[in-house]
């Protein structure tokens, strides 16, 4: 007779704890993940990220691809879409028309950019005039340590790259908000509305220009003092904000949090954390049986809008390139493709857990999650992968001993979100999420466990080598 506990380890299952089950794998994890801070500190914008990633994809021996040449398996090419988007590929053995691996993530994040025409001055106090981009709450922005980063066109046409507020000894910048002695009508308003989209003005200087003649004063003094110091920098007017993309994000740096140092803390790692483990997973891929496209997509953070995210066709044309080397039909590769959509979902936060539904959560320190839908409402705006396809990646990962567990993004009703994982399956394409759970998402400071991170390197690792 089988006894009630036997029955109960045959029949029933929980996601085990990665740190329990593989003690041994700390150190390997934690080393994988210094690579991974560095790489958050340096690229903290989706150009940067982009620049960043082509400097280790060209170390490695990727080429940019050329559609005059003839590739053998093995060999690497990758594809920057206008700076801010790329794709990569390893050749494999098996036919284009058999399909590829592809493995899509984003490289945007929540932050403030500002608006076409930022400068102003009020009441001795110059700022910057902001638009948040993608879902931010704003009350987590004010009094935060903020660095200035983007590129610049000059009338001339030169690009400027800016950054200001990363180096030792650079000045940052701030958004204020009110004493609490003062705010009494502000403590009133709803959580969402306590601070504006209006209100988020940046604090860029206080200090009036004295020209040489201390008789000859001008208008808005303090706001001239900001602009000759940025044209002493950079070589740039007011004029030239109308041409540029400037963004503003968290100054800190990614450090280790708690005791244990099991987590790391950062900005950006919506979604950084899966780019740089499919960049990594990439990059490390030799010899796949399928091509490889690893994606790394800007805009997910607004809908996936403008031609280098995934709601355009730039994927879908670089798919078309490579099976015009072979000279594939288009539509064959894309039916028999397998893709992932890398992106996190948030981890079970116990102090906030009405929120969540904790048998269909993801926790810190059990792997990657497989997110079979997102959406909201319903599963609205969600690509709810089929049972086949959710069979064919948790074979993958079983087979390579990966660590992994599922969830969804939160309980019914509470919300949703959504990937882009709509926007592969609109190609033809079958496709699932998977991501690193994250705690404080959208936030200015996210955390991440480093066995998480380290786990979903090695489940893309197993999906781009996988024959299946």
């Amino acid at each position: 007779m089988t006894t009630a506990k036997e029955l109960q380890k045959s029949l029933t299952w929980e996601f085990p704890h990665i740190g329990k089950a593989e003690p041994t794998m700390k150190d390997v994890a934690f080393a994988y993940c210094e690579g991974y801070k560095i790489f958050l500190n340096e690229g903290k914008t989706e150009r940067e990220f982009a620049a960043k990633a082509v400097e280790l994809l060209e170390a490695a021996g990727y080429e940019p691809l050329d559609l005059s040449k003839q590739y053998k398996p093995g060999d690497k090419v990758y594809y920057v879409n206008r700076g801010k988007s790329l794709a990569m590929s390893t050749f494999g053995v098996a036919p284009l028309e058999k399909g590829v691996r592809l493995n899509a993530a984003h490289i945007d994040s929540p932050r403030l950019d500002l608006k076409p025409n930022p400068v102003y001055e009020k009441n001795d106090i110059a700022y910057f005039k902001t638009h948040y981009y993608g879902g931010i709450r704003k009350y987590q922005w004010v009094t935060t340590p903020l660095a200035m980063h983007g590129v610049i066109v000059k009338k001339n046409g030169e690009v400027v790259k800016v950054c200001v507020g990363e180096k030792p000894g650079e000045p940052q910048f701030c958004v204020t908000d009110l004493l609490p002695h003062l705010g009494a009508k502000q403590n009133e308003r709803k959580l969402a509305d306590g601070i504006r989209g209006e209100e988020l003005n940046i604090v860029i200087g206080s200090l009036p220009f004295v020209g040489e003649d201390e008789k000859d004063e001008v208008k808005n003094a303090v706001k001239l003092t900001a602009l000759s110091l940025l044209n002493e920098m950079y070589g740039i007017t007011e004029h030239d904000f109308m041409r540029a993309e400037i963004e503003f994000v968290p100054a800190v740096k990614a450090v280790d949090i708690g005791f244990d140092r099991s987590l790391i803390g950062a900005y950006g790692q919506d979604d950084k954390v899966c780019a740089y483990t499919a960049l990594t997973a990439e990059i490390d891929t030799k010899a796949p049986y399928y091509t490889t496209v690893t994606v790394l997509a800007d805009k997910e953070e607004i809908g996936s809008y403008g031609n280098t995210g995934l709601n355009s066709d730039f994927v879908l044309h670089y798919l078309e390139d490579l099976a015009s080397l072979e000279g594939a039909n288009i539509r064959t590769l894309l039916r028999n493709t397998a893709a992932l959509s890398s992106d996190v979902n948030g981890a079970y936060d116990p102090t906030f857990a009405s929120v969540y539904e904790e048998r269909n959560s993801c926790f810190v320190n059990k792997g990657p999650c497989l997110t079979k839908y997102t959406g909201a409402r319903g599963k609205s705006g969600s690509n709810d992968a089929s049972a086949e396809t959710m069979a064919k990646i948790i074979s993958i990962m079983d087979e390579a001993k990966v660590y992994w567990q599922i969830g969804e993004l939160g309980a019914v009703d509470e919300g949703g979100g959504g990937t882009v994982a709509l926007y592969v399956a609109a190609m033809d394409v079958d496709v699932v999420d998977l991501g690193v759970p994250v705690l404080c998402m959208h936030s200015p400071f996210e955390l991440t466990s480093k066995l998480d991170v380290y786990y979903t390197y090695k489940a893309f690792a197993a999906f781009l080598a996988s024959d299946k």
